[in-house]
């Protein structure tokens, strides 16, 4: 007899908000958000999720939804789900939650999704220096393959992937992200420049009522009002797991979770058709609704067995993941440089990040010697399946970072030919105007916005 199809544990209606669905979605971890659902070790089960936003960003041809979004939402999850044995014991502290995933995709009916990266003013993106607006690109889908009316001349597989999947912090887990990411704030963005950009954005995003919805626990409570203020934003992965965004988590992937309250409670969401190493431009994937069809194993004391604390406390551990067999084949890439030399020349000692950025400038100048334009190839790199790499970080002073691209995902050859000018095809356009929203709508989308405040 065939197995039966996996059980819908958590259903997503596209048509109400995400806290109207039937199980309230959260975007924030703590232990005190009651589970949704329980499901049985081995069991094979279902669970749909909004896209990050809850659906605020339109399929359409303005940036303005970019552009005005409210990042404390941070990203809507679905769950918590309790996890039990097939005893019907619940996962203890302590345990190893193995969750693969078996099947995974956009919602029937919602196969479309966005690439964009924020203004200046509402939290940037990796090049915020040279991309101050923000900027947005609708993908459609059509089965694997997807496509962009806004970067033409490219269509790819996508390898769909949940950019946040993890289980709900201890207390005591929670209290350590929230110290040491409060000191970090406190120190100040003079204590810390990376790349010259990162420190124009929040150092950490800590905890705040603002946009908190927390399941099943309604707002206004006495509990609504206690848990808010303690429970972490989603913006970053951390020893739960969470938002890691590994693009190769996708079908036959185990993730190998710690567990650190009673029945681990498991909650996913963030999906994404296909993002590149890095998800450069921060709403850098492309962001769709999405389900994924699970199974979970308990191994008993294993976080003790198999994860080492790399902290203070045995809290301090980091997931395993294993990457599943199924991903797209490339057999041509151009590979591109980046040392820890930015773009004045001057010399940073092994840092990485400098070295990456400057691989993701250099591809993204050379793209536009073939018809793109910046904008266009700077959402496409935090899209499309390229691979980064940290190629070396022993050799001072220059850490070395690479960045390489699937020569097929072009409808025309982007490799060096001699003789050639590279001047790109016809039926690549200029990302359209609609698509970058300045303050006033006619600023050069390179304009320092910092000084048009006061227009």
């Amino acid at each position: 007899m065939a197995p039966p199809s996996p059980r819908l544990v958590v259903p997503i209606d596209l048509k109400k908000k995400p806290w109207e669905q039937k199980y309230p979605l959260h975007n924030r971890w703590h232990p005190r958000i009651p589970a949704v659902a329980e499901v049985t070790e081995g069991e094979f089960f279902r669970v749909e999720m909004m896209d990050w936003s809850g659906g605020s960003i339109a399929d359409n041809d303005s940036a303005m939804d970019i552009k005005s979004v409210d990042l404390n939402i941070g990203h809507y999850l679905s769950g918590p789900i309790r996890v039990l044995d097939k005893e019907g014991v619940p996962a203890k502290p302590g345990d190893l939650l193995v969750v693969e995933i078996c099947n995974l995709g956009p919602l029937p009916g919602d196969e479309w999704g966005h690439t964009a990266t924020y203004d200046r003013e509402n939290g940037g993106g990796f090049l915020t220096d040279h991309f101050p607006n923000a900027i947005k690109a609708i993908w459609y889908f059509e089965g694997i393959y997807t496509y962009s009316p806004h970067i033409p001349g490219v269509r790819f597989p996508g390898l769909n992937h949940p950019g946040v999947i993890g289980t709900a912090p201890s207390i005591e887990l929670l209290n350590i992200w929230n110290e040491r990411e409060r000191k970090l704030v406190e120190q100040g963005p003079s204590s810390l420049k990376i790349c010259e950009v990162v420190h124009q954005r929040p150092l950490a995003n800590l905890p705040t009522k603002r946009s908190c919805l927390l399941g099943l626990i309604n707002e206004g409570t006495s509990e609504w009002e206690k848990v808010a203020i303690e429970a972490a934003r989603t913006v970053p992965g951390r020893e739960n797991g969470g938002n890691c965004d590994i693009k190769n988590l996708s079908t036959g992937s185990k993730i190998y979770l710690p567990v650190f309250v009673e029945g681990a409670n498991l909650s996913a969401g963030d999906m994404h058709f296909s993002q590149g190493d890095g998800e450069i431009s921060l709403c850098g994937a492309i962001e769709m609704s999405g389900f994924l069809e699970l199974k979970c194993e308990i191994i008993r004391g294993g976080m003790k067995e198999y994860l080492t604390p790399m902290g203070p406390t045995e809290l301090h551990v980091n997931p395993i993941f294993e990457i599943g067999p199924v991903e797209p084949r490339f057999s041509e890439w151009l590979v591109f440089e980046g040392i820890s030399v930015d773009e004045s020349g001057r010399q940073h000692f092994m840092d990485a990040t400098v070295a990456y950025k400057r691989a993701v400038l250099n591809a993204i100048d050379y793209l536009s010697k073939f018809g793109y334009s910046k904008e266009q190839a700077y959402l496409l790199l935090s899209c499309c399946p390229c691979e980064g790499r940290l190629s070396s970080i022993v050799d001072v002073p220059n850490a070395v970072a690479t960045i390489a691209i699937p020569t097929a995902i072009f409808d025309q050859d982007i490799r060096p030919k001699s003789g050639r000018v590279p001047v790109g095809p016809r039926v690549v356009k200029k990302l359209p105007d609609v698509l970058r929203c300045s303050y006033d709508g006619d600023l050069p989308i390179t304009q320092n916005l910092s000084k048009n405040k006061e227009d």
